[in-house]
């Protein structure tokens, strides 16, 4: 989907939501279902949005910032005290603060409501030193314990209350879901060594990053699920000053460089759109968003290009991206 201004410019289905009902390790192939049961991606389809995630999370953070619960340069140490005194809010939603860019946190048996999960996070944030960009899944899982722990509220209740509610994104929502309408990504069998319970299908209507898995399903890294007609509202708010959900400043500091959740002037996934300073972010799972305020348009991408497996055909994001600059030259 891509617009300009009020206007939806282009919206396109091509593909399936549901090919592949497992995978044959031996013979390293999907292996599909009958072809009446397969089911084509259409424009309302829902897709895992794997990292998109992270910029609800980003605009959940920005929304305490603007209310004064804490501030951009405030230590994080304030309110979860594993973390060293140096990293601070901005540097983990600039991911310069320092922590890996993931652990296997599934890895570690839950305790209580789960917490043991986060044994591997703590350990990292009391050694963490702030210095250059270090993209780091942990860093947006801290920032979710930071919501949750100054709000007294799940991420996902903070998500539905204070973004997609207001903004009408009905279908923006954290799994589990029922299946149908929901694009399947990874076949179970490639991902039981990190997910012992899987039963051996396909993964769908639940989120596919194991880590999000492993804490619930709610994560500040991963966890959500849209459509492309939703993420469109949420660009065209921002393009518009970030009302209801944020103030214009807040929103210029999200979007300049170098980016508050947002990454900038990212050729490799914005094409020729990143030399206007664009904004936006991808998921794993094969999705991805782009912000041009120069001429005020927009470029969602959402594919299932982990189905049946990852790491399968390259997701054309630069060059779609690209074809919207080029549409959009003065």
């Amino acid at each position: 989907m891509a617009g300009r201004g009020p206007v939806v410019a282009v919206e396109e289905a091509a593909g399936w939501a549901l090919r592949y009902g497992s995978y044959d390790v031996a013979r390293g192939r999907g292996v599909p279902l009958a072809r009446e049961r397969w089911e084509p991606v259409r424009a309302g389809t829902v897709f895992d949005l794997a990292s998109l995630s992270k910029l609800f999370t980003a605009v959940a953070v920005l929304q305490r910032v603007e209310r004064g619960v804490f501030g951009l340069d405030d230590p994080v140490a304030r309110h979860l005290p594993a973390f060293a005194p140096a990293v601070t809010v901005r540097h983990l939603l600039t991911h310069t603060s320092g922590l890996a860019a993931e652990l296997p946190l599934y890895d570690a048996p839950a305790t209580g409501a789960g917490d043991g999960r986060l044994d591997g996070l703590w350990a990292e944030a009391a050694a963490a030193v702030p210095g250059p960009f270090r993209y780091s899944d942990l860093g947006f899982i801290a920032l979710q314990r930071l919501l949750e722990e100054t709000e007294g509220e799940r991420l996902d209740v903070l998500v539905r209350d204070g973004i997609t509610g207001p903004l009408g994104m009905a279908s923006t929502t954290y799994g589990p879901l029922a299946p149908g309408g929901v694009a399947a990504t990874e076949a179970e069998v490639l991902l039981k060594a990190r997910r012992p319970s899987c039963a051996g299908g396909v993964v769908r209507g639940e989120v596919h990053d194991e880590n999000a898995h492993a804490l619930g399903g709610v994560a500040g890294q991963a966890g959500l699920f849209a459509t492309a007609q939703d993420l469109a509202v949420l660009c065209r708010t921002l393009l518009t000053g970030g009302g209801p959900v944020l103030r214009p400043e807040t929103v210029d500091l999200m979007l300049a460089p170098p980016g508050l959740g947002f990454r900038v002037a990212q050729p490799g996934f914005m094409g020729e759109l990143a030399a206007r300073g664009a904004a936006g972010h991808t998921g794993f799972t094969g999705t991805s968003l782009v912000i041009d305020r120069v001429s005020d348009t927009f470029f969602v991408l959402l594919t299932n290009a982990v189905h049946p497996r990852r790491g399968g055909e390259p997701v054309p994001r630069a060059r779609l991206a690209t074809y919207l600059a080029r549409a959009t030259e003065a």
